[in-house]
């Protein structure tokens, strides 16, 4: 099986919006996906790129992707968050995630980062016993905190920036 690690292009999107719809399943989210194809077109391929995001092909298919982007650590300065590695079902255990996971890694390493970071659900075991053979720490004492657009929505309605002007 030939794998071609590459740059992820435009025509990519409705496979990449698949593998993370497939992903959202496999967390038991099915129904969690808002993100929209424009979207990830939008903040991965325009003047607004947000994100960058390698894919998986095998014969002409996409069949997995790392999607990351730049974060800022006040305590380690520049890093790069992991958002979701994904590997189609029928493909993994055949070192695909492997080689995605090895090229955000270097290119991480080549961007002078002192931290790469990413989540892995508690129940996802072959996940950690793969993130903790490469050297990761999976930490046990950090609470992730969200808040998602209701209540962010419900928070700011009665607060007013005092900001002069923007961001």
């Amino acid at each position: 099986m030939n794998t071609i690690i590459r740059k992820a292009r435009p025509d990519d999107i409705p496979a990449i919006y698949n593998l993370i719809c497939e992903l959202a399943i496999f967390e038991k989210e099915p129904d969690a996906v808002e993100v929209t194809e424009e979207e990830l077109y939008k903040y991965g391929f325009s003047e607004d790129a947000f994100y960058k995001c390698i894919v998986a092909e095998v014969s002409g298919e996409i069949v997995g992707m790392a999607l990351f982007y730049f974060r800022f650590s006040t305590w380690k300065g520049k890093a790069v968050h992991l958002e979701d590695l994904i590997v189609t079902q029928s493909y993994r255990g055949k070192g695909i995630g492997q080689a995605l996971y090895d090229e955000v890694l270097l290119f991480s390493k080549k961007e002078n980062v002192r931290r790469v970071q990413w989540e892995v659900l508690d129940w996802n075991q072959p996940a950690i016993d793969f993130y903790e053979k490469s050297g990761a720490s999976i930490l046990k004492d950090w609470y992730l905190a969200q808040m998602h657009e209701p209540k962010l929505a419900a928070y700011t309605n009665s607060k007013k920036s005092r900001l002069d002007e923007g961001i």
